[in-house]
């Protein structure tokens, strides 16, 4: 199976279950000084998880892109940095885990 088929059953699967998509936000962050990149999937979320409300909802699901280096040791070498697509499904305050 190709990554967009598995990305693509990912997004329906929480659309499905009352989840927005929402878009990617943008590899450098609009409104944080304290980093460079958006390190993960719940970077740009911050506000939100933090209780601020989120003009889409309560359940959101997205893709975002991230690049860290912080742990390029655990992955790369000197020379690689390490860029990814982080899958998420998000839950402002509209349910909790069993």
């Amino acid at each position: 199976m190709k990554s967009s088929e598995i990305k693509r059953r990912y997004i329906e699967f929480f659309k499905k279950n009352n989840h927005i998509e929402i878009i990617n936000f943008s590899l450098i962050p609009e409104n944080d000084p304290t980093v460079l990149f958006t390190t993960a999937g719940m970077h740009p979320l911050v506000p939100y998880l933090l209780g601020q409300r989120h003009p889409q909802g309560k359940r959101l699901v997205n893709i975002q892109k991230c690049i860290r280096t912080q742990d390029i040791d655990e992955v790369g070498d000197d020379y690689h940095l390490t860029f990814f697509q982080m899958l998420g499904n998000w839950s402002l305050g509209n349910y909790w885990k069993h």
